[in-house]
């Protein structure tokens, strides 16, 4: 899959490095992956939270940080909405970032 957005990333493990071996092995991971669908992310990671038929939550770092993206199958990209706490998680629409 093509990543995109890894910037946001960065900035975020910068300011919370505990995210930061998490959040690259997300990313090394998900570069390698070959998901046609929902279930393929399923499959390979069974806390993920299908939101709709693009947007998956991952649960980061013994589920201390929330990650969404979307994800556009046909085109094999992954699109980094958004990085951050459950706290911040908790105050944004994920089916809308």
């Amino acid at each position: 899959m093509h990543v995109i957005a890894r910037p946001r990333l960065i900035a975020f493990w910068e300011k919370h490095p505990d995210s930061a071996g998490p959040l690259q092995a997300w990313f090394a991971e998900a570069r390698a992956a070959t998901w046609t669908c929902s279930a393929d992310v399923k499959e390979r990671y069974s806390t993920a939270s299908i939101l709709n038929s693009e947007r998956v939550v991952f649960n980061i770092g013994g589920n201390k940080y929330r990650l969404v993206v979307r994800i556009n199958y046909a085109s094999g990209t992954v699109f980094v909405r958004f990085v951050g706490t459950h706290k911040e998680y908790d105050s944004i629409d994920a089916e809308a970032v």
